[in-house]
């Protein structure tokens, strides 16, 4: 093409990852993560990558770590140099005062701060997308926080009323009806519009955000044997066949599927992703196959969110022993997302 002709293509705005509570397992597999990309040109992500966090406990933990690093405040439209960790600060808390494994409640604020400044950022169009490092619970109640995990509060600093969580990975990709219930609820929480919401939310993700065109969707059931025809439970019958039946939506859709071997086939390719009725019937067969390198994608977000698969390991934290294979996963598939979102002008 002749160089006149031809039109520069601005690189997309970076992917942020939030630093996750700052006495966690969070900045030990950042760290890790960007000396492994560093050393291994072949496995840097696909696209620029920057930290939310605090520049001063990356330093801490790379020195920890014996970890070489050049890390380096970043601003909204800097450009993110090559071989340099570029990292917003939303706080600068002090060192001298933060132990590994025990959260305090400057850590939970600012844990929170990491979260609010990502959306913010992306809002604007400074950044692309967002990979959440572990936060933890109680330290969000101690911070006076209304939301139960990363989830709920994205939902809000979005708007956004629906959603679901997926857990994905190269061999199997899971999406669940009901999340963090007790046992003895899921039952009266299975309805038909819920269960075809989650179908038809599996499937645009699939379309969207994996370039899955006519995604093939199994509907676990929820009792042994599918209920044996009523012996076992009659929620098949009441509401997970009618939802599959009556759903007018596009991809190949099947189901109810006995849960004890719905996951075997889909990880050998049968299904492009299951539905499952509650947590750990979905969580248990995932993990199983998928323990280091499982990927948590939020659907219905209008902005991109993947998120490690392990929490804070407050038990591990400054051990040196955190894995970032999650991490990892977790940006690859980011800007995977991202790309197939940009392709389609979302």
């Amino acid at each position: 093409m002749n160089s006149e002709n031809s039109m520069s293509i601005d690189p997309p705005p970076p992917l942020a990852i939030t630093m996750g509570c700052p006495v966690g397992i969070g900045p030990e597999i950042i760290v890790k993560f960007f000396h492994d990309a560093f050393v291994d040109q072949k496995n840097l992500p696909a696209m620029a990558v920057i930290v939310i966090g605090n520049t001063n406990v990356l330093l801490r933990t790379a020195g920890e770590l014996g970890i070489s690093l050049n890390i380096q405040p970043w601003h909204p439209g800097d450009p993110v140099k090559p071989d340099v960790v570029s990292v917003f600060d939303s706080d600068d808390h002090p060192l001298d005062d933060l132990s590994w494994g025990k959260p305090t409640l400057a850590t939970s604020t600012a844990m929170i701060r990491y979260i609010e400044d990502g959306v913010r950022l992306i809002s604007r169009g400074a950044l692309s997308g967002m990979v959440t490092c572990p936060i933890s619970k109680i330290s969000l109640q101690r911070a006076g926080s209304p939301f139960p995990g990363h989830t709920e509060m994205l939902a809000s600093l979005t708007g956004s009323s629906r959603y679901r969580m997926m857990m994905a990975g190269k061999r199997l990709k899971v999406v669940l009806a009901t999340i963090h219930e007790p046992l003895a609820r899921i039952s009266s929480l299975l309805t038909i519009t819920e269960i075809q919401d989650c179908i038809a939310m599996t499937v645009d993700s699939l379309q969207h955000d994996f370039g899955c065109q006519n995604p093939r969707i199994a509907v676990a059931g929820l009792n042994p044997h599918c209920g044996e025809n009523g012996m076992f439970g009659s929620e098949e019958e009441t509401c997970i066949t009618p939802a599959i039946s009556g759903y007018d939506g596009p991809g190949e859709i099947s189901g109810p599927w006995p849960p004890d071997t719905v996951f075997y086939q889909a990880a050998g390719g049968d299904y492009d992703a299951v539905v499952a009725m509650y947590h750990d019937q979905g969580l248990i067969p995932f993990k199983l196959l998928h323990f280091k390198d499982g990927v948590n994608v939020t659907l219905g977000l209008p902005i991109v969110r993947t998120s490690v698969d392990h929490g804070t390991a407050y038990d591990i934290a400054g051990q040196g022993l955190a894995d970032p294979a999650s991490l990892k996963a977790a940006i690859r598939m980011a800007a995977d997302i991202c790309s197939h979102r940009a392709g389609e002008g979302r």
